[in-house]
């Protein structure tokens, strides 16, 4: 019982970790955004 709640743990922190990380945004999504808002603005 002891090592199943040990798995158990483990695996809630990994999903944990997986989530917060989804949630942060990288440096190219980041450089994607500021491309998007320079064309938009020669448009103008």
């Amino acid at each position: 019982m002891k090592y199943c709640k040990s798995i158990i743990a483990v695996l809630a922190i990994v999903a944990l970790i997986a989530g917060l990380s989804s949630c942060k945004e990288g440096p190219l999504e980041s450089a994607g955004k500021k491309v998007d808002k320079a064309v938009e603005d020669i448009k103008k």
